[in-house]
């Protein structure tokens, strides 16, 4: 499907919870000394306008990003997500926001290694732009991310971490979904997949995080943020989930603990809310 343009969304509440997750996944991968790669199956453009372009027509990021940007005390366990934020703007504007492949760059190490797929034509070009320029660590591949990642499954150094995150414009897009977890498990049983998954009205999704973590067995964490009601005229996403399947050990305790603020500010009413579940062994 290559009609979907992430530019559109960039910097809203979903990317919000989805890009605070993937910092804190990628910081504990880089703790230690070990090597991992980062497999990105719908990586995107990379970089995003805010002030121009897609973003600007429909301005989601302002009930997103732009709600932790001028708040007056933000989340601390957001800092290092509003701290990368912060280096793509200069003074107070808040005008270019990163995509998941330009924050897994900006937190990997020279060791690690980045594999990203992209289907769509001038995306797959601002990527090479944006992110795998004049980098050895990064290769951009204008492939299907759900057929290239069993290619890189088990990697080479035993770790990584795979984001899976399609546009789900497609209902087949919920199974592959699954059906991408099943395989990633089954080729390395012991690396880390994380899935965004968005909440709307509709049975696909309603059902998709608990055929995940059937999936998924013991080990696993799904948090959701929950923006306005399910119910009522307003379309579109109401709220949007991170599905973890292997979640490193603490990452439940930092989610418990910013989650309220998040729902604090990126909340429209008082019927936004977080749900937070988790399964170990």
């Amino acid at each position: 499907m290559l009609s979907y343009r992430h530019g559109f969304h960039a910097g809203n509440h979903a990317d919000v919870l989805k890009h605070f997750v993937l910092v804190e996944l990628l910081g504990r991968l880089a703790a230690k000394d070990k090597p991992f790669w980062y497999i990105d199956t719908h990586a995107g453009a990379g970089l995003y306008r805010l002030d121009a372009g897609f973003a600007e027509k429909q301005r989601e990021f302002e009930d997103g990003i732009g709600r932790l940007w001028l708040a007056e005390t933000p989340p601390a366990a957001l800092k290092t997500y509003l701290d990368l934020v912060r280096t793509l703007n200069s003074g107070t504007a808040l005008r270019r926001y990163p995509g998941s492949p330009w924050i897994a760059r900006s937190l990997s190490r020279n060791q690690d290694r980045l594999w990203l797929f992209e289907l769509h034509p001038a995306d797959a070009e601002s990527l090479e732009q944006h992110v795998a320029a004049h980098d050895r660590r990064v290769r951009v591949q204008r492939a299907d991310g759900f057929a290239g990642m069993k290619a890189l499954l088990p990697p080479a150094p035993r770790r990584a971490l795979t984001l899976i995150d399609p546009s789900y414009e497609l209902a087949e897009d919920y199974c592959k979904v699954v059906g991408a977890l099943r395989e990633a498990l089954a080729r390395f049983a012991t690396g880390i997949v994380m899935i965004w998954y968005p909440m709307l009205r509709n049975r696909d999704a309603d059902s998709l995080p608990e055929r995940l973590r059937q999936v998924a067995g013991d080990r696993w964490l799904d948090v959701r943020l929950t923006v306005r009601p399910r119910t009522g005229d307003r379309p579109g996403l109401y709220g949007s989930g991170v599905f973890i399947a292997n979640p490193p050990f603490g990452l439940a305790d930092t989610l418990r603990s910013a989650m309220p603020e998040l729902v604090e500010l990126l909340g429209d009413d008082g019927n936004a809310g977080y749900e937070l579940a988790f399964e170990t062994p």
